[in-house]
């Protein structure tokens, strides 16, 4: 057995003051209530808020006061994410992750900003992949990454056991993200800590999930501290003998007879997907998406013969000669 343990903290989040005190206050807090745990991984945007005007350059006294906190409690350290701006004008969403003699050990930008809500926040393009030595590896991304699942098939090829996966999800689509990061653990065999904020910083309900899709803490809609232990020895035998000794999913895919012409971007399999046209918000009254009737239409620029559909009766079930 292989413990660890790491603590999600659900907390309120300001849009217009720095809730950095408050986050230092609820660490204080954990540790002692929870002097075991070894981790601690707060929401998405959880030091300054939402609002990009809040932007930060990398380092900052911030950071800092988060180094003083890892050092003295022996803590690993993940601290949400702020706004980082750069020298040249850019503002990437960033995260780093803090060991416990405090040195920031690796850092990681949102790769998928959520656009076009999001508009005019940079996209990272490297991964974050770090060892906690004798206990195992844990990978790094932010909120809207999870959607994609290409992110989690590159950290997990790379042999992360634990995503850790701060969230800022104050909208409706937060029942279809908790689905998404229990098919994620699934998927990849892997533990999901997916912490979100409230107030400005979410709506809650934080969940951990383990590589069997079993959720073993979801927070409600008020603050929150769950330490959990995880046993990483549990991700190791179900990558070797499957999901409750059947599916082997990445064994499979590293033997995988198919390619996927999609990811080739001059391939030309992706055609569908240039019809969608552009990445906006929608307006009131927009009909985009509605006035296309057969989306073969938007794939060959003419009408499609359906002669032989129409042929077909509205009951499609099973007739007598089958």
């Amino acid at each position: 057995m292989t413990p660890f343990a790491i603590a999600g903290v659900q907390m309120h989040v300001s849009a217009l003051h720095s809730n950095v005190e408050a986050m230092r206050h609820r660490i204080e807090i954990l540790m002692a209530r929870f002097p075991w745990t070894q981790m601690v991984l707060f929401s998405e945007l959880a030091p300054y808020g939402p609002l990009d005007q809040y932007a930060q350059p990398f380092p900052n006294d911030a950071l800092s006061q988060f180094q003083e906190d890892a050092r003295r409690f022996r803590i690993w350290l993940i601290p949400g994410s702020m706004f980082e701006k750069m020298p040249d004008g850019r503002i990437f969403n960033t995260s780093v992750v803090i060991n416990p003699d405090g040195e920031i050990v690796a850092k990681y930008s949102k790769m998928f900003p959520f656009r076009p809500y999001e508009h005019g926040i940079s996209a990272g393009t490297e991964f974050c992949v770090f060892d906690v030595p004798e206990v195992g590896r844990f990978g790094l991304s932010i909120c809207y990454d999870i959607w994609f699942p290409e992110t989690t098939r590159h950290l997990t090829s790379q042999g992360v056991e634990v995503l850790l996966h701060p969230v800022l999800t104050g909208t409706t689509d937060r029942e279809a993200e908790i689905s998404i990061a229990r098919a994620t653990a699934a998927q990849f065999q892997c533990y999901v800590f997916d912490v979100n904020g409230l107030a400005a910083g979410g709506v809650g309900r934080s969940l951990v999930v383990d590589p069997s899709a079993t959720v073993l803490h979801q927070s409600a809609g008020q603050e929150d501290m769950f330490p959990i232990e995880v046993d990483l020895d549990i991700v190791r035998r179900q990558r070797e003998t499957g999901l409750k000794g059947l599916g082997q999913v990445l064994k499979s895919f590293r033997d995988r007879e198919a390619e996927f012409p999609v990811y080739d971007r001059t391939s030309g399999a992706d055609s569908y997907l240039k019809t969608l046209g552009p990445l906006i918000t929608p307006q009131q009254g927009s009909r985009a998406g509605v006035d296309v009737s057969d989306p073969r239409t938007a794939l060959s620029g003419k009408a499609p013969d359906n002669r032989a559909e129409n042929a077909i009766p509205m009951f499609k079930g099973k007739t007598g000669t089958d």
